[in-house]
């Protein structure tokens, strides 16, 4: 019976079995990556991180003083680049 499958189907027969070791291995490999990245150590970091952001805020609670306005809303106008066409006013189009 051995005698009676061709070369092509061994190679088709070997190619799916490939195939789905490398799916089955594939699938775990995901499944262990996930898992690791729900290790406790994550969430220690994540809450170390809330931790000190909590504790930079609380220190710097009415220290700062929070700026309300901006302080260029009144500056001058000191741009020369601004008057220096004179015919900005002058209509180009003649269809309008």
């Amino acid at each position: 019976m051995a005698q009676n499958i061709s070369k092509k189907t061994i190679i088709i027969i070997i190619a799916a079995v490939l195939a789905i070791g490398l799916a089955v291995g594939g699938y775990f490999w995901w499944n262990n990556l996930k898992k690791s990245e729900e290790r406790p150590g994550t969430k220690v970091l994540e809450n170390a991180q809330e931790a000190t952001d909590k504790i930079t805020e609380d220190v710097t609670k009415g220290v700062l003083p929070s700026i309300q306005t901006n302080p260029l809303e009144n500056k001058p106008d000191i741009n020369p680049a601004g008057n220096a066409n004179p015919i900005k006013n002058i209509k180009t189009n003649p269809f309008e």
